[in-house]
């Protein structure tokens, strides 16, 4: 197995941890593997078989696991390279029909997702709350009888999109009662009385006190009406039962139906050296938001946990509340205080909460990866450094929790995202909050902002540095289809500071960008832009901004013309389809 002093381990999914490793006779499980790794002294690289690893509980790596060790795909940036996956799943057989939907008794199983083929079924809903009805201080009251017929009151969901323009909640039920006149709804607590304090705001004239009515309310069998989706019973506790109202022509028999069970697939921490190559990470799901406690969001990957809250002043009569510390949704696969980590030509799918997030440690690459089907946000990074994410297409993120950024960055130093493709998400492709040297190059965001608003294709705030040497640079990117109302495609807010923005190209936006926010802009540069129309405060930019050389084209063709080059520029630097073919993996560098 060695040579040139590199360590050579197999994997299979019919290997046998017993045996030795080789290719001819390979391991069966990667924590054989990681075991086998950390008993030799020199570079190790795992070749993992083709076929899916199931988890049936996080894989660990520690300080013990430093050194250059490669976990890979076999045949890795080749033609013949091995579809490896790493699940977190459970199927789901033993179903029986019931009036023309699927169910199937579970015993204790949890989950809040479901796929079905490998497509995502949808949680049965309704949209908001039958009748006419009221917010009370436990709950809600309707005039409905509806609310009476839920078969499982404690497991349906209230949705509330837009309680501020950029934020969704979701808060579960703890009881129906009522009698011929009226339908009383009482909210699990702690979240409802949380979220009565947290959402308050005033604008405009207009007061929000509370989260208000649902938007949509989800998770119970009396919504099964609409083919594809699913409700889960947790009403008798350890006898969970699934049901599954089908799409025409799916048979039990012929169709494979996972539920995503584990809630964290990798958890790295404190190594060194370590590097993932051509795996797919998928089936997860995240519980937190099932318990009592809710989903509290408040802004991008945060959200309120019950600490302390605060009133900020926007302006003349407007105001809002905040959490002064809000909590981030956790990763699906996690690297905390580690260093030197690659994570080159996976894809992440079908996951619950955040793909992928790195916390606390430094000198990571995240390059060539696909991202898609997630509940939340692709890449987060937070409190980290030397961070280069390259070169990586995320599709579809944010399908449960609305404000979930495609990238995330907080608390960073000398962080790079660049060449990165991001589609069809439902708020801002890639924010960054407060930090110093962040660079955001030469990305591709479209079809941003399709649910929530208040956001941005790139989003950034709060102070970034303390010169322009070391604050954040956000160039030669390309933001197009903004889609909601009320959005403005390149977005500096919340006294963002010591920010160049030079040589984007926005197009498709309610509002290509904004100069009067509040707090105010300070050292902030808007220089040689291009857009289809002018952005808010233009012709008038306050004292902290320098607005330069950009210019506006309102009509596309034109505009397209004038920026080829600068679209060149922009985006993948490897285009590919499904699963990644980087010209990079392929020549090893």
């Amino acid at each position: 197995m060695q040579g040139a002093f590199v360590f050579h381990f197999h994997v299979s999914p019919s290997g046998d941890d017993a045996w030795p490793g080789t290719q001819e006779r390979p391991f069966a499980s990667l924590g054989r593997a990681r075991s086998a790794a950390r008993e030799v002294a020199g570079e190790v690289v795992v070749h993992l078989g083709g076929g899916t690893y199931p988890l049936t509980a996080p894989l660990e790596f520690a300080a013990a696991d430093s050194g250059r060790t490669s976990f890979q795909a076999r045949g890795y940036g080749t033609p013949e390279q091995e579809e490896v996956v790493l699940s977190g799943g459970r199927e789901i057989t033993g179903w029986r029909e019931d009036g023309g939907v699927w169910v199937a008794d579970v015993g204790p199983l949890d989950t809040r997702q479901l796929y079905v083929d490998g497509r995502r079924a949808e949680r049965a809903a309704i949209d908001g709350l039958p009748g006419t009805a009221t917010m009370t201080e436990t709950g809600y009251v309707t005039d409905s009888a509806a609310p009476r017929d839920w078969r499982s009151p404690g497991d349906v969901e209230f949705v509330h999109r837009g309680v501020y323009p950029w934020t969704e909640a979701r808060c579960g039920v703890a009881a129906v009662s009522g009698d011929d006149r009226e339908t009383v709804i009482t909210m699990a607590q702690p979240a409802f009385g949380w979220a009565a304090d947290l959402y308050n705001s005033t604008w405009e004239g207009q007061t929000s006190r509370g989260p208000g009515l649902p938007t949509r309310v989800e998770n119970d069998a009396s919504f099964l009406t609409e083919p594809g989706t699913f409700v889960l019973d947790r009403s008798r506790p350890g006898r969970h039962v699934l049901r599954y109202l089908p799409l025409p022509g799916q048979r039990p028999e012929r169709t494979r139906v996972v539920a995503p069970v584990l809630e964290t697939l990798v958890r790295a921490t404190g190594t060194r050296g370590v590097s993932f190559r051509g795996l797919v990470f998928a089936d997860a799901t995240w519980l937190r938001p099932s318990r009592p406690e809710g989903f509290l969001h408040y802004h991008g990957s945060g959200y309120h946990d019950g600490g302390a809250i605060d009133v900020v002043t926007l302006g003349e009569g407007a105001s809002v509340t905040i959490p002064l510390e809000a909590v981030t949704i956790p990763a699906c696969v996690v690297f905390d205080g580690t260093s030197g980590v690659e994570i080159e030509g996976c894809r992440f799918v079908r996951l619950g909460a955040t793909a992928l997030g790195l916390s606390g440690g430094g000198d990571a690459v995240v390059r060539g990866c696909d991202f898609e089907t997630l509940s939340a946000s692709a890449i987060a990074v937070t409190g980290s450094h030397g961070v280069l994410v390259e070169d990586n297409r995320i599709h579809r993120a944010g399908l449960d929790y609305s404000g979930s950024p495609g990238i995330a960055l907080l608390s960073t130093r000398d962080v790079t995202v660049a060449h990165n493709q991001i589609t069809d998400v439902p708020h801002c492709g890639i924010t960054a909050g407060p930090g110093a040297g962040t660079r955001v190059l030469r990305n591709v965001v479209s079809g941003s902002m399709s649910v929530l608003a208040d956001g941005g294709g790139v989003y950034l705030s709060g102070i970034q540095g303390d010169s322009y040497e070391n604050g954040a640079v956000v160039e030669g990117n390309v933001i197009k289809d903004t889609r909601t109302p009320y959005n403005f495609a390149l977005y500096t807010d919340y006294g963002a500071a010591w920010v160049t923005v030079e040589s984007n190209v926005v197009a498709g936006a309610d509002n290509t960008a904004v100069l009067q926010v509040s707090p105010p802009l300070e050292n902030v540069v808007y220089l040689g832009n291009f857009w289809d129309a002018d952005p808010l405060g233009h012709d008038a930019p306050p004292p902290g901004v320098t607005y330069e050389d950009n210019m506006t084209i309102a009509d596309e063709r034109e505009l397209d013309a004038v920026t080829a080059a600068i679209q060149a520029r922009a985006g993948l630097l490897t285009r590919r389809g499904g699963a990644v073919a980087s010209e990079r993996c392929r020549s090893g560098g």
